[in-house]
């Protein structure tokens, strides 16, 4: 069983990869970018087979790990 993570900075929180990434994009010519967020996608092969199980197992993860809660949210998706 595979899950997809997605983190991303919380609404708010400053992003200067993404401000960085917005302001690359205006001096190569895409004027038309207002804002860019940047995050990360994680990818976990699991051995769980109940999709429950496997996303609780995955949340656990990100809680202590993969994900820091005080200024990043994240989603699971169980494939």
């Amino acid at each position: 069983m595979k899950a997809r993570v997605t983190v991303m900075l919380r609404d708010g929180v400053l992003d200067p990869q993404g401000e960085a990434v917005r302001h690359a994009l205006g001096a190569l010519g895409f004027a038309g970018v207002e804002g860019v967020r940047q995050g990360k996608l994680i990818e976990i092969d699991l051995a769980a087979t109940d999709p429950a199980t496997a996303e609780a197992e995955v949340r656990a993860m990100c809680e202590k790990l993969l994900a820091n809660t005080v200024i990043e949210r994240f989603t699971v998706e169980i494939l």
